[in-house]
């Protein structure tokens, strides 16, 4: 990994190692859930062997209540590690679990002192990730990236489904620019469930400057 991130700075891209892990248990479905203790102790291990390798930060994904972030984090800090936090949402832009976007993320920088670098919103629509933003806040500069579903189904529809929904790419990207608009601090986008190269590349044509596509 260290030789291939070496060509890709030495073509003027700047490259980042992130060691991935998913919640415990279904990351649709918040079940069995732990307390921030418990949290810490079962993903330390992991974490802990991502701190042994050239891993330059934990980036922990569809996490669907503040509990277990809070202890990933908190083991994070343990050793040292970096953390970037991904929540994921309904179609009503709430947690699993009912809590706001808001509540996750200010709740789980108060019981961590702010260890997270940033936070990241997945596996949901655009407009799911959109739907009930309100009130604003400090706490929006600390989404710092969107990893986002192709299809406007809802996870429980999705779960069902027998062919893949690919939605629509042009307006799936046209949609970051309200994402943008909401989450200032915004700089780091991907797919997830259903997307391709298509949506990437539709979401970053919709966040280029002005004149400066093509």
């Amino acid at each position: 990994m260290e030789e291939f991130r070496t060509r890709l700075e030495q073509q003027g891209t700047q490259a980042v190692i992130a060691g991935n892990l998913g919640p415990r248990g279904d990351g649709y479905v918040p079940s069995a859930i732990m307390t921030a203790g418990e949290a810490a102790a079962y993903h330390h291990p992991q974490i802990a062997a991502f701190a042994r390798t050239e891993a330059d930060l934990v980036s922990a994904l569809t996490l669907n209540y503040r509990n277990e972030a809070i202890g990933i984090a908190l083991a994070a800090r343990e050793v040292a590690m970096p953390v970037v936090l991904s929540f994921t949402v309904e179609t009503d832009g709430r947690l699993p679990t009912g809590d706001t976007l808001q509540r996750a993320i200010e709740e789980t920088d108060a019981a961590t002192d702010g260890y997270p670098a940033y936070y990241m919103v997945g596996c949901a629509h655009p407009t799911h990730i959109l739907a009930g933003l309100l009130p604003d806040g400090a706490w929006r500069q600390r989404v710092g990236g969107i990893r986002a579903n192709a299809s406007p189904q809802s996870h429980a529809q999705l779960n069902e489904a027998t062919t893949l929904d690919d939605g629509d790419p042009v307006a799936f990207g046209a949609l970051h620019r309200e994402l943008r608009r909401q989450f200032p601090a915004l700089c780091v986008i991907g797919g997830c469930c259903g997307t391709d190269h298509r949506h990437v590349k539709d979401a970053c044509l919709a966040l280029m400057p002005p004149g400066s596509a093509g």
